[in-house]
């Protein structure tokens, strides 16, 4: 069987769908192209496996909503945030504050950029998370002595005390989730991994 797509550009998304991919991009399929046609943009690419019948060629709908893994992702995600909601509601924090405070729990009194090196989030993003947080009570933010052009974020004794709120919150998620913590943490490398492959392109 032969999987028709019609532009090169959905290339990698076909080797990701396809349930027989080993992971290995550059020997999981033969391409079957004509790099030297200018046209080559315009007429469809075969992708042809061994493991792939040769009778009943089926297309494959690449753009069907199934087909995506992003949106499995995006879904899975919005899924996991729903979940957190009423846990967070009892500390008083939304999901982005949540990790800010997963943050400085374990790194009390670091800069601000720091932090958004952590979570990946940039300053415009960041700062109204941290002043939120400081209108709350749960931390306060202080020039650096060596660098005044820098803000280090320190926890107040209510912000350091509301770790021991949050303490049953993983188990709560794991036992939501419906998998073992062996599984999730796969899961977890994985996604880590593709983060920074998606980083690194």
């Amino acid at each position: 069987m032969a999987v028709i797509i019609p532009c090169a550009l959905h290339l990698t998304a076909a080797i990701l769908l396809r349930p027989e991919h080993d992971g290995q991009c550059n020997k999981a399929a033969k391409f079957v192209y004509h790099a030297g046609n200018s046209k080559m943009a315009d007429q469809p690419i075969i992708i042809k496996s061994a493991t792939m019948k040769k009778n009943n060629e089926t297309p494959v709908n690449m753009l069907a909503l199934e087909n995506q893994f992003c949106f499995a992702l995006y879904s899975s995600s919005l899924a996991l945030t729903k979940t957190y909601k009423p846990l967070l509601d009892e500390l008083g924090l939304t999901y982005p504050q949540y990790l800010v405070m997963l943050v400085l729990w374990e790194h009390d009194g670091i800069l601000v950029k720091d932090i958004g090196k952590a979570l990946f989030l940039d300053s415009g993003t960041l700062t109204p998370l941290l002043k939120r947080l400081e209108a709350n009570g749960l931390l306060q933010r202080q020039r650096d002595e060596d660098d005044e052009r820098q803000v280090r974020i320190k926890l107040t004794d209510t912000g350091k005390n509301l770790r021991n709120a949050a303490l049953g919150i993983p188990e709560k998620i794991l036992c939501a989730s419906g998998q073992n913590k062996e599984t999730l943490v796969q899961l977890r490398e994985q996604l880590n991994s593709l983060r920074g492959e998606l980083h690194n392109s």
